[in-house]
């Protein structure tokens, strides 16, 4: 059964804060590129987007219609960290940092980030050890499915993030990243076994030894 996110969450934090923040993030689990956070801002309002779901539940045509709604519904914005950076602070580090810079630029939109609610999705803060001080900060375990203004972050950080991974394809073929995404698909993995890991790849994320290991591919 496919659950339609609401304002239901959001319209409690409106009643303390002018603006709700949601937030989630994309590319946690995949091998090669950036880990992404979407933060988007919205004001008290009742109507949801058409068609806006959990981005996961949507293919990705319909994520690449719905974004422009979402976007033209609130301020989005968007924040990456690289695969060099999660190989060097962690995952966790590297999603904090990603959220720290969307928030960055939602700030430099005229969002008062300061003065906003925060939704973030799941029952852990990633959030906050990379903030300069602390926010507001509400979590909500399947935010990204229930809470509109959550899967309208995730479904414009999925988009921005997927169109990155085509291009990285085109620039890397081998890897079948127009597909996956960077993820462990079989084609994927064959690739590496091949050619070996790219600049792209997060080598800490990739089993020592072997064609996998070897060296980075051009």
């Amino acid at each position: 059964m496919i659950v339609e996110p609401t304002l239901e969450v959001e319209r409690t934090l409106w009643d303390e804060r002018p603006l709700v923040i949601g937030m989630d993030e994309v590319g946690r689990g995949a091998l090669a590129g950036p880990v992404t956070v979407g933060a988007f801002a919205l004001a008290r309002c009742d109507a949801v987007p058409e068609g806006l779901r959990d981005s996961k539940a949507m293919t990705a045509r319909s994520r690449e219609r719905t974004a422009p709604l979402v976007r033209a519904w609130g301020v989005a914005a968007v924040g990456h960290a690289s695969a060099a950076e999660i190989d060097a602070v962690g995952i966790m580090a590297a999603l904090a940092l990603a959220g720290r810079r969307a928030l960055e630029e939602l700030h430099a939109a005229g969002v008062d980030v300061v003065a906003s609610a925060l939704l973030l999705d799941g029952s852990h803060d990633w959030l906050s050890p990379r903030l300069r001080r602390p926010l507001a900060i509400t979590l909500r375990p399947k935010a990204d499915r229930d809470c509109a203004s959550v899967a309208g972050a995730a479904c414009v950080a999925k988009v921005e993030r997927d169109a990155l991974m085509v291009a990285h394809d085109a620039e890397h073929p081998g890897y079948g990243w127009a597909s996956n995404k960077g993820y462990a698909a079989a084609v994927h993995m064959d690739g590496i076994r091949a050619l070996g890991p790219t600049r792209l790849h997060r080598r800490t994320w990739l089993k020592a030894g072997g064609a996998a290991a070897a060296s980075v591919a051009a």
